[in-house]
């Protein structure tokens, strides 16, 4: 399909995207943090171990990532493989950082990858180029450490980037997906400029998902919801090809997008085609948008704004209580040499 769109849908729907993100959640290893003016301080990593710093700052063209590598308080249980981690449409290396450092500390060489907004990236997700996540394939496999496989995990717009590149990359070999996307979607412009797709290969555009403004702007959940009914064929991510297992985490009252919905077509598709390697659709039903990511205490003081998109604060508790152990048995299992 084209990637060029009406421009005064796109605007319309761009804009109105915009305004819902600006107050909208950053996923980080631990919580869910709200970017609203108003909000007050929340301290998004008061429950992830003591933070240290990268073992190795990234900043080369092409690959904008900090790796760390498994502390030795963790080396008796650590992994032989690898995690790239990619974070939500918040942009850079805020969230993704907090959980690759949270990944290793629990024993997995991981690298968090910014796809934009860091410095000499697009500021907007939109158009923006998969290729970082091959290249950090490609570095983590020259590291002498790592002698297993190599897994992918993304939140949000980065569970999306992940799932994409994993139908792309034979090299990946088990995927991780937080709140999914079962397609490529149109960009996001914080300016609510027009928009194509939100990616690129070799330059070129993906077919996407444009925002289906027909209905008006009713709400972000429903201008996904409308914009999926009508997606194009192509825009569906061939996750078929996908070479390993798959493990999938998402809300059923998730207010932002339906990964509930999205990560049922996912699994379908993968049953559709006899998909050779197992598949974990878990889907939590009291929780939204934050239900992927590490065990929070029940007096966490950023709860009450982790539940902007949906979910109840018990609900989001017992998720990331049941999940994470989850995501990190699936690991353990998936990355053995």
């Amino acid at each position: 399909m084209s990637a060029h769109l009406p421009k005064r849908p796109i605007l319309t729907a761009s804009a109105s995207l915009a305004a819902i993100l600006s107050a909208a959640v950053t996923l980080t290893g631990t919580v869910a943090v709200a970017r609203a003016p108003a909000a007050p301080p929340v301290q998004a990593e008061a429950t992830v171990p003591a933070a240290r710093s990268a073992t190795v700052t990234i900043r080369e063209d092409g690959l904008v990532a900090d790796y760390f590598a498994v502390p030795t308080t963790a080396a008796t249980r650590a992994s032989a493989g690898a995690v790239i981690v990619l974070g939500g449409s918040e942009g850079g290396l805020g969230g993704s950082r907090a959980l690759a450092r949270r990944l290793a500390d629990e024993g997995f060489a991981a690298i968090a990858v910014s796809y934009f907004g860091e410095p000499g990236q697009s500021p907007k997700l939109d158009q923006v180029p998969i290729e970082p996540v091959g290249r950090a394939v490609d570095w983590l496999q020259a590291r002498p450490e790592i002698s297993g496989p190599i897994a992918v995990m993304g939140i949000s717009k980065g569970a999306e980037l992940a799932l994409l590149t994993a139908s792309r990359d034979p090299e990946i070999r088990a995927v991780v997906l937080g709140v999914p996307s079962s397609v490529v979607w149109a960009g996001i412009d914080p300016t609510g400029g027009p928009v194509g797709s939100s990616w690129t290969s070799g330059g070129q555009p993906l077919p996407y998902v444009p925002y289906d403004m027909s209905k008006g702007f009713t709400g972000i959940l429903n201008l996904y919801n409308d914009s999926l009914d009508v997606a194009p064929a192509d825009a569906r991510i061939a996750v078929e090809t996908i070479n390993g297992p798959v493990l999938m985490i998402s809300g059923q009252v998730d207010g932002l997008w339906p990964s509930a919905r999205m990560a049922n077509e996912i699994e379908q598709r993968l049953k559709d085609h006899r998909f050779a390697y197992p598949v974990i659709n878990i889907i939590y039903p009291d929780a939204g948008h934050a239900a992927f990511g590490a065990i929070l205490p029940a007096d966490s003081p950023a709860l009450g704004q982790a539940t902007y998109f949906g979910g109840t604060v018990p609900g989001l508790l017992a998720a990331r209580a049941d999940g994470w152990p989850r995501v990190l048995d699936f690991l353990r299992t998936a990355l053995k040499p």
